[in-house]
């Protein structure tokens, strides 16, 4: 759902004349080209290497369906809201999971693209 909330202000942002099935269809095919990068050995190996996710295999192919519906919702709940009130909605998702659980979709991308081991040995709960 985050990266439904995530992407659908993205796509508003680029190109605002497109019908909000296209716009859908788009945002959609944004997260599944996404989730067939995350399971890229490639990312797979980035993820072992820099993140907590030590024995990671890669989703299975029912978590990333449930990615792409989940990305689905949080486009058609920012739709409905608009961007300015759909923020406060990804914010807020994003502290809670970094308390519950100790990840998120920021994080995350924090952890691929510049890893930090200060954030690893804290996710690992040391």
């Amino acid at each position: 759902m985050f990266a439904g909330l995530l992407l659908v202000i993205m796509r508003f942002l680029i190109k605002r004349d497109l019908s909000t099935a296209w716009r859908l269809l788009i945002v959609i095919a944004m997260e599944a080209v996404w989730e067939i990068l995350e399971n890229s050995n490639a990312v797979i190996d980035r993820y072992r290497a820099t993140t907590a996710f030590l024995g990671y295999r890669g989703d299975t192919v029912v978590n990333s369906l449930g990615d792409i519906l989940c990305c689905g919702v949080g486009f058609l709940i920012a739709r409905k809201l608009g961007w300015l009130r759909s923020l406060p909605i990804f914010i807020a998702t994003e502290i809670v999971l970094l308390f519950w659980i100790r990840d998120s979709l920021l994080l995350e991308i924090i952890m691929l693209v510049h890893p930090f081991d200060v954030i690893k040995q804290w996710q690992l709960g040391h």
